[in-house]
């Protein structure tokens, strides 16, 4: 019997998990009827689900693209990873800096058992990966593959990429950010995107609420602006700050995509 109720989980099939439906969104083959199912409703109630799915992926590689680059980043700490698919953390970050060492963190074994297959680091660098939850930091802080991989005297970026929202409040994500980026030195970085019905019409907003009032056993806690600023408290925003996941600096070349159809917020923040 479990003891730690946000220790890693037995795979459940019959439950939807996160990850597995946003593989089925990015129209991977990584799920569950489960997982398809819950996924098909929400895409229901906002058909611009696939969408946003994609914007956040995309702000995931620019972030990392831009920590990497830009601010001389080395370690990456991402929490919630998801099913590998093209361009994750590692690879974004080691095609820059093959050196670079990254810890992901997941909840689902399935992820886990795809993560160590296929997400291999350069010979330059390191990969490590922790089967445990976000709601339990005090686990992934003292976890001894973290100690093996990253140099917690060194700056290190903390991805939380579309994974807050799965926490209620009255779980505290502000806390466990904060009790995160506590054990992070000066000069390390929060990536940070979170869901919002902040630009969407009130049937949709009604919509959507009536299916996570239906789910018990997958929550979900869409925020204001205001409750997402708050998750970054104590923190330096980098430009452009806190803004639409798809308006977090676009490529060039890149089709804008309005906030209604990736109706998520994104920022990286720094600490000093």
């Amino acid at each position: 019997m479990r003891t730690d109720p946000y220790g890693p989980p037995k795979l459940d099939m019959s439950v939807p998990h996160p990850a597995r439906r946003y593989n089925y969104w990015l129209g991977g083959k990584d799920n569950y009827a489960a997982d398809r199912k819950s996924g098909d409703a929400i895409a229901e109630a906002y058909p611009s689900v696939a969408s946003a799915a994609i914007a956040n992926r995309e702000f995931l590689k620019r972030a990392t693209g831009f920590l990497a680059a830009e601010c001389g980043v080395r370690q990456f700490l991402d929490i919630g990873t998801g099913l590998p698919t093209a361009d994750n953390t590692h690879e974004v970050a080691q095609s820059i800096a093959p050196e670079s060492r990254i810890v992901y963190v997941d909840n689902d074994p399935l992820v886990m058992v795809h993560a160590r297959a296929l997400l291999t680091s350069s010979p330059e660098g390191k990969t490590a990966y922790i089967e445990n939850d976000l709601r339990n930091p005090k686990a992934i802080l003292t976890s001894p593959e973290l100690f093996a991989t990253l140099d917690l005297s060194q700056p290190v970026a903390v991805m939380l990429v579309a994974i807050l929202h799965f926490l209620s409040d009255d779980e505290q994500p502000q806390e466990i950010v904060r009790e995160l980026m506590d054990a992070m030195p000066v000069g390390s970085y929060l990536a940070m995107s979170h869901a919002t019905y902040d630009p969407l019409d009130a049937p949709t907003r009604a919509r959507l609420r009536r299916i996570v009032r239906r789910n018990k056993d997958d929550p979900f806690r869409d925020r204001r602006r205001r409750h997402v600023a708050a998750l970054l408290a104590g923190l330096d925003l980098v430009e452009p700050g806190l803004v639409p996941v798809a308006d977090w600096r676009p490529d060039p070349d890149s089709v804008p995509v309005a906030f209604a159809d990736a109706a998520v917020y994104a920022a990286l923040a720094r600490k000093t």
